[in-house]
């Protein structure tokens, strides 16, 4: 699916940890993070145009795909977006890029705009698809998302509740979640369903349950940190949304969060670079093309 590309397996400041992801083009670095329950296949209709102009790095997030999956820690600390943040910061370091952009969906974006509050020198552009951040999420919950995202109270359940459950059950409730679950599901192709049931292993399973347990506990007492100390992201940040997923203005939420911040929508189920690769390339490559003009 990434032809031209180089994989790689790159060991992490975490021993337990290496990331699995491709690289290729040529041009200022861009690194792609995916969401749950998905892998770096999720780039793979949008990876190779971006590669005509930039450097792209695509990579599976801890706990994800092929990359380390370590048993959980009590606090859930080593599957927090600032432990998530620090593997891709070393992926790109190990790469030879102190700088980069960031363009992340779902659980990446939450991944990536962890990295612009805790590594601003690294992080030049971030790019947030179909997310608000965290801690705003968990404060402004109501009946509609409760039905369409009860999985983040679900999988967020204690140690070893949601994993007993699944167990034996990975491509139903794959298959299920991606087909049907939630607002602007189910778009996704055959081949990439049958990529995402493989790598939906116990041990995915265990790390995505620790993911979300992280999000519901330590990531957002970060969240919550970070406002009340008026820390906000600092690099140009652009929000890209499905009509279908986010309705509203989310500019206005991004915005307490944010110096400099534009964004807009298109049309499209939830994974807008699986369902609507084009809209999604035109909304950001003007974004991140004056980075290239500039270098």
């Amino acid at each position: 699916m990434y032809e031209g590309f180089r994989r790689f397996d790159i060991q992490t400041t975490d021993p337990q940890v290496s990331i699995h992801g491709v690289v290729g083009g040529a041009g200022p670095p861009l690194l792609l993070l995916h969401g749950n329950p998905l892998t770096h296949i999720h780039w793979r209709h949008v990876a190779p145009r971006l590669a005509s102009e930039f450097t792209v790095v695509a990579t599976d997030l801890r706990g994800y795909g092929d990359s380390g999956k370590p048993r959980g820690l009590p606090d859930h600390s080593n599957y927090s977006f600032r432990r998530m943040a620090q593997d891709q910061v070393d992926v790109m370091r190990h790469l030879g890029f102190e700088r980069f952009m960031v363009a992340g969906h779902d659980r990446g974006a939450r991944t990536g705009y962890r990295m612009a509050l805790d590594h601003p020198a690294a992080v030049l552009k971030f790019c947030s698809i179909d997310i608000l951040p965290t801690h705003h999420v968990w404060n402004s919950v109501n009946r509609q998302w409760a039905l369409n995202s009860y999985h983040w109270a679900f999988l967020a359940q204690p140690y070893d509740f949601p994993e007993q459950l699944l167990a034996g059950k990975e491509e139903y409730y794959i298959r299920l979640k991606l087909g049907s679950h939630g607002m602007g599901k189910g778009g996704l192709a055959e081949e990439a369903i049958k990529e995402y049931v493989r790598c939906c292993t116990p041990e995915q399973i265990h790390g995505v349950c620790e993911d979300y347990r992280a999000g519901a506990t330590i990531d957002r007492q970060r969240d919550e940190a970070d406002l009340a100390a008026n820390r906000r992201i600092a690099c140009p940040t652009f929000v890209l949304w499905a009509r279908s997923y986010l309705p509203g203005d989310p500019l206005e939420v991004w915005k307490g969060w944010c110096t400099n911040v534009t964004g807009t929508s298109i049309d499209s189920g939830y994974f807008l670079a699986e369902e609507n690769p084009r809209d999604t390339l035109t909304a950001l490559i003007p974004f991140l093309e004056s980075m290239r003009r500039a270098t």
